[in-house]
């Protein structure tokens, strides 16, 4: 039977972001595949609305037990995750050059969405079992390293450089959040930094043409450049109020690549213009600081370690896909949380967002037993 403090403490502020996200979201992408509606345009705005439907569904189903069972699930999720990772490997589909999906009769997804999930959980229940340690030191981090190591070493292997740096980064906030010291932050850095040059020489060719085109847009400009220079065209050409819905030129025309993916966001550019992305941006900001008193305010450590880990998924998602689409960080292939087209990145980001609003909600429960208690 539903507890009927779920619905007393149930938090309709986090609830409200989502859909206004979801229906921009929606709206955007109705644009972005319009010129292309009779080539199949029309087929993906409505599998988007069914992977929204379907996430929202889970998002709910995410709510319904206590998350600290999640403690005891942490390493099964993750040895599960690696497992998928694996098989990917093995016999996933390739698709452009890379070995990225799983095909399960008429449903594909990518395991390495699941991995984000399964990292937050394992390095959640790693700290929190330690308690509130006063520093980390690099001595003592060597079995979180080895847990981000080995999903790195196998999405980095599909290849997919711009999901292997997101895990990285992910895992990085959260041991970060945990509190390390400086000096061993130093020296990992500083281990990082020097083994800098093995790290380019492993470098697919395709990837090291995406890092020199970010240093030099016009190096290549109908080649490796053509993106980023096509995406900044239609981000400009919107100016402050955009050119309308429906309007945009670079979208109608098809100049901007991969515009209902990664580049959905310039396409919100250019027909919103500056006022339009900064209200976008205003809402991922709301949903970031929301999420981090969330986890302020969590009745546990393992709790509060859980919303830092999905807060860092939605902030390192909005941080590379804006900062890629605008010419400040290399194209990596990270699509714009809830609002890229793409099943799998629904489907996980509303399940890491169903998990928050049941933190959410069971922080407010701890208080007021505390307070009957009394």
């Amino acid at each position: 039977m539903l507890d009927r403090r779920l619905i007393q403490n149930f938090d309709w502020v986090l609830l409200i972001l989502l859909i206004i996200i979801a229906g921009v979201s929606i709206l955007n992408l109705y644009s972005a595949t319009y010129p292309i509606r009779d080539i199949g345009g029309a087929q993906i705005f409505k599998k988007q609305i069914y992977w929204f439907l379907i996430g929202f569904v889970i998002f709910f189903l995410m709510t319904t037990f206590n998350y600290y069972l999640l403690e005891r699930m942490a390493f099964p999720a993750y040895f599960f995750s690696v497992i998928l990772l694996v098989i990917v490997l093995l016999v996933g589909k390739v698709s452009s050059g890379s070995q990225r999906w799983l095909i399960l009769g008429p449903i594909s997804f990518q395991p390495s969405e699941l991995t984000k999930i399964a990292m937050v959980m394992v390095l959640a229940k790693f700290f929190s079992e330690r308690g509130g340690a006063s520093e980390y030191r690099l001595r003592d981090l060597w079995q979180p390293f080895l847990l981000i190591l080995f999903p790195f070493a196998l999405i980095l292997k599909e290849p997919d450089l711009g999901t292997a740096l997101f895990i990285a980064l992910l895992s990085a906030s959260m041991v970060l959040v945990a509190k390390v010291h400086w000096k061993s932050l130093l020296i990992f850095f500083g281990t990082c930094l020097s083994f800098a040059p093995f790290v380019w020489l492993g470098l697919k060719d395709y990837q090291r043409a995406r890092i020199m085109t970010f240093i030099n847009p016009d190096m290549d400009p109908l080649g490796a450049g053509y993106h980023i220079n096509q995406s900044k065209i239609a981000i400009g050409s919107g100016f402050l109020w955009g050119k309308g819905y429906l309007q945009g030129t670079q979208t109608r025309l098809h100049f901007l690549p991969e515009q209902h993916t990664d580049f959905a966001f310039s396409v919100l550019a250019e027909e919103w213009g500056l006022i339009g992305s900064v209200v976008l941006l205003f809402l991922y900001l709301f949903l970031i600081l929301w999420g981090l008193n969330i986890a302020r305010s969590s009745k546990d450590r393992f709790g509060s370690m859980m919303a830092v880990g999905i807060v860092a998924i939605v902030f390192w998602q909005v941080v590379i896909n804006v900062g890629m689409v605008t010419g400040l960080l290399p194209v990596v292939g990270i699509p714009l949380l809830l609002f890229s087209y793409g099943g799998s990145s629904v489907v996980t980001s509303m399940a890491a967002l169903g998990l928050l609003m049941n933190i959410s909600i069971r922080r407010f429960m701890f208080q007021q037993a505390q307070i009957l208690s009394r």
